[in-house]
C-alpha cells in the first residue's frame, strides 16, 4: 500500500512539474515574434482553413500555433488592422480573433462595363483610374467580361495594383468554377469568347432574369442560320454602357461589336456578367425564336418569323 501511495505521489509531482514546465514553455513561446504586416486579410472559413491560408501567405505557423489560435477564439473574417508589424504570437493571436474586421464594400453589377467599373472604383477608394487600367491590362486575359459581378470588400488605403490583383484573381477562380460546374471542363478561350460573350449580350438585351434563356435561344438560332445578330446591346460596350443606341451610331460604328454589320459574335464580352446570364448562355430555351421587340420594361415580344415580328413592332 505504501509503495502504491509513493508511486501516486511521485506521479502527481511529475505531472505538476510537467504542467509547470509546459506553462513556462508556452509563455516563452508566445513571446516569440511572427513576421506580419500591419494590415492582413483573413478569409471566411474554419480555424483550420484560416491557419492553412496564413501558412500559404508565409506566416510559418506550426501545429502548436493552430491549437493556440483555437484557444484564443475564432479568427475574424476580412481586413484586420494589427496596428504594428512583427507582433509576438500572444498579441497576434489575440488581435486576429478579437479585432473587428474593416473594409469598404463595393458592388459590381452585371451589365456594367469594365471601363465604367474602374472609374467608379477609383472614386470609391480614391485611386488613380489610369493606374487601375494599366494593372488590369497587365493581368486580365480579356479587355472585358473578366471581372465577375459580386460584392467585394477592400480596405480604404488599398493600392491600385493590389485591388486589381484581388479582383482578377477572385473573378478568374469564379469563372473556372462555373465552367467546371456547367461544362465539366475549363478552356479559357472557349469560356470567354463564346459563353461569357453570349452571356454579356444576354445581360444587355434581356428585360429580366426570366427572359434570359429566351434571349439566349434567339442568339443561338440566329448563329445557326448564319444571320447577323443585329442587337443594340452589343454597341453598349466600353464608355457607351449607358448610351441609347441610335440609327446614326449603328451606321457610323465600324467596330467588331456592331452586330448589324458583322456576322457572328463580337471578339470578346461586351460587359460584366453573373451566374444567371452564364447559365442561360449554356442552357438556352429550346424554341425557334429569331426576333424579339420590347413589350414593356419587364418583357419582350418573341417571334419566329419576320412577318410576326413586324406585327409585334406595330403592337
Amino acid at each position: 500500500m505504501k509503495k502504491i501511495l509513493n508511486f501516486l505521489f511521485i506521479s502527481l509531482i511529475s505531472v505538476l512539474l510537467s504542467g509547470i514546465l509546459l506553462y513556462f514553455y508556452l509563455q516563452d513561446y508566445l513571446k516569440t515574434n511572427i513576421h506580419n504586416s500591419k494590415l492582413i486579410f483573413i478569409p471566411k472559413g474554419s480555424t483550420r482553413s484560416v491557419y492553412n491560408y496564413l501558412n500559404k501567405k508565409g506566416f510559418c505557423l506550426n501545429e502548436l500555433d493552430y491549437y493556440l489560435l483555437k484557444r484564443y477564439g475564432y479568427p475574424q473574417a476580412g481586413w484586420i488592422d494589427l496596428k504594428e508589424k512583427n507582433l509576438s504570437r500572444k498579441i497576434f493571436f489575440y488581435r486576429i480573433t478579437h479585432s473587428k474586421a474593416f473594409g469598404v464594400k463595393f458592388t459590381i453589377i452585371p451589365g456594367e462595363t469594365t471601363q465604367i467599373t474602374l472609374k467608379n472604383l477609383s472614386k470609391k477608394y480614391d485611386l488613380n483610374v489610369t493606374k487601375l487600367h494599366i494593372f488590369y491590362k497587365k493581368i486580365a486575359p480579356y479587355p472585358e467580361g473578366v471581372i465577375f459581378a459580386d460584392t467585394y470588400t477592400f480596405y480604404k488605403d488599398i493600392k491600385e495594383e493590389k485591388l486589381i490583383n484581388i479582383l482578377i484573381k477572385n473573378s478568374l477562380l469564379k469563372h473556372k468554377k462555373l465552367s467546371v460546374k456547367y461544362l465539366h471542363h475549363y478552356n479559357k478561350k472557349e469560356w470567354f469568347t463564346k459563353y461569357v460573350t453570349i452571356a454579356s449580350i444576354i445581360t444587355k438585351e434581356a428585360a429580366s432574369k426570366v427572359e434570359m434563356p429566351k434571349v439566349s435561344s434567339v442568339i443561338y438560332n440566329r448563329l445557326k442560320k448564319g444571320m447577323k445578330l443585329q442587337m443594340d446591346g452589343t454597341l453598349n460596350y466600353g464608355l457607351n454602357s449607358h448610351k441609347k443606341i441610335t440609327a446614326k451610331q449603328i451606321k457610323d460604328d465600324n467596330s467588331s461589336f456592331n452586330t448589324y454589320k458583322i456576322k457572328g459574335l463580337p471578339p470578346y464580352p461586351i460587359c460584366i456578367v453573373d451566374e444567371k446570364s452564364i447559365k442561360a448562355a449554356i442552357e438556352p430555351d429550346k424554341n425557334n425564336y429569331l426576333y424579339f421587340v420590347k413589350k414593356d420594361k419587364k418583357s419582350h415580344y418573341f417571334s419566329t418569323t419576320y412577318k410576326e415580328h413586324l406585327k409585334n413592332i406595330k403592337r
